[in-house]
C-alpha cells in the first residue's frame, strides 16, 4: 500500500511543483477507499484556485496513426520551442481488457518521459469510463496547480473515450493516416465532428503525396459538417514526427484557436459548461456506488438477476424493486 501524507504536505508538495508529490496525490486521487478520496478532495480543495490556467488539448487517433511518436516529438517542440511544462495523462478504457498502451507508450517516448519539463502518467483500467475520466479530470486539475501550463489528454483505443475526452479539454485534436481504408469510415464520421483540428501523420518520404492528398481531402470533408458553435472552422495540416515537421503549424493553428475562442467569450463558456459536466457526472458515479454498496442490494441483487435473466420478471420491475431498497 502506497505511504500516506497529511494534506498539507501534498498541498505544498503540489504547488511547489514537486513531481514525485504530484504522482503520489495523483494515486491517491485513483483509490477507491473512501478515506483516500476524502483526502483527496481536501487536497483537490486547497489546490484549485492554482489551476486552470493551462491549455488542455485532447489527442486522438486510429490505430497505427503514430500517436506516441507524435505526442513525444511535437510535446519536446512546445518544451524547447515554446517553452511549456507538459503533462500528458491517458483516458484507457480498454486496457481492463487488454493491459493498454500507455505504459508500453511511456517506454517508447524515452526522450518526453526523462525532460524535466515533462510529466506522464498513465490511467489505471476501471470498471468504467467513468471512473477513469473522473481521475483523469482531477489529475488535470493537480498537474494545472503543479505548474504544468500545457496537459496532453490522450485517449487509448477509439470509441466512447473521445467522447469523454473531449468533455474535459479545450482543444479537440484528431491525427488521421493518408490512405486509410473503408474500414475507417465510421470511425471518421463519429469523432471528425469533434475535432478541432486534424493532422495527416507520417508525412514524410514516398508518403507525403498522399498525406497531402489526404489534406485537401479532410479540408472539404469538413466544409460539409454543421459550424461549430465556437466559431471556428476546423483546420487540416500534415505533419512528420520523424523529421519534425508541420508541428509549428500545429501550435499555431491551436494557438488561433485560442485566440478566437478567448475573445469571442466561447473559451470560458465551454469551461463553465464542462464544470457542470463534471458535478453530473460525479452525482451519478456517487449514486451508482452508493446504491451498489448498499447491503439490501448486494444481498438481493443476484437473485432478482437471475429472475430477469430467465425472464421471470422484467428488468424496470426488478430496477425499480431494487431502487426502493436505497
Amino acid at each position: 500500500m502506497a505511504k500516506r501524507f497529511s494534506a498539507d504536505t501534498y498541498i505544498a508538495g503540489i504547488l511547489a511543483g514537486d513531481r514525485v508529490m504530484l504522482s503520489r496525490a495523483i494515486t491517491l486521487v485513483e483509490s477507491k477507499l473512501p478515506s483516500d478520496q476524502e483526502l483527496a478532495q481536501e487536497v483537490i480543495a486547497a489546490v484549485l484556485p492554482s489551476a486552470g490556467n493551462a491549455v488542455r488539448i485532447g489527442i486522438t487517433g486510429v490505430p497505427g496513426v503514430g500517436k506516441s511518436m507524435f505526442i513525444e516529438a511535437f510535446g519536446l517542440y512546445l518544451i524547447r520551442e515554446q517553452q511549456k511544462k507538459l503533462a500528458v495523462l491517458a483516458v484507457d478504457p480498454s486496457s481492463q481488457r487488454s493491459g493498454g498502451s500507455i505504459l508500453g507508450d511511456k517506454t517508447r517516448m524515452d526522450a518526453l518521459a526523462t525532460n524535466p519539463q515533462a510529466f506522464i502518467r498513465p490511467s489505471p483500467a476501471g470498471k468504467s469510463l467513468g471512473g477513469v475520466t473522473r481521475s483523469t479530470r482531477e489529475s488535470i486539475i493537480l498537474c494545472e496547480a503543479a505548474g504544468f501550463d500545457t496537459i496532453f489528454v490522450e485517449t487509448v483505443g477509439v470509441g466512447q473515450s473521445e467522447t469523454a475526452v473531449h468533455a474535459m479539454v479545450d482543444f479537440f485534436l484528431l491525427l488521421m493516416l493518408a490512405g486509410a481504408g473503408d474500414e475507417l469510415q465510421g470511425i471518421k464520421r463519429g469523432i471528425m465532428e469533434m475535432a478541432d483540428a486534424i493532422a495527416i501523420t507520417k508525412a514524410d518520404g514516398s508518403n507525403l503525396p498522399k498525406a497531402n492528398a489526404a489534406r485537401a481531402e479532410y479540408r472539404n470533408a469538413l466544409h460539409l459538417y454543421p459550424k461549430a458553435a465556437s466559431g471556428w472552422l476546423p483546420q487540416v495540416s500534415t505533419c512528420s514526427a520523424l523529421e519534425k515537421t508541420g508541428l509549428d503549424t500545429i501550435w499555431q493553428t491551436i494557438y488561433n484557436y485560442l485566440q478566437l475562442t478567448q475573445s469571442n467569450g466561447f473559451f470560458e463558456q465551454k469551461r463553465r459548461s464542462q464544470n457542470l459536466q463534471w458535478l453530473y457526472e460525479a452525482i451519478r458515479q456517487g449514486l451508482e456506488e452508493n446504491f451498489y454498496a448498499h447491503q439490501q442490494v448486494k444481498e438481493q441483487l443476484p437473485a432478482i438477476a437471475a429472475q430477469v435473466k430467465d425472464g421471470q420478471k422484467s428488468a424496470f420491475a426488478a430496477a425499480a424493486q431494487l431502487l426502493k431498497l436505497v
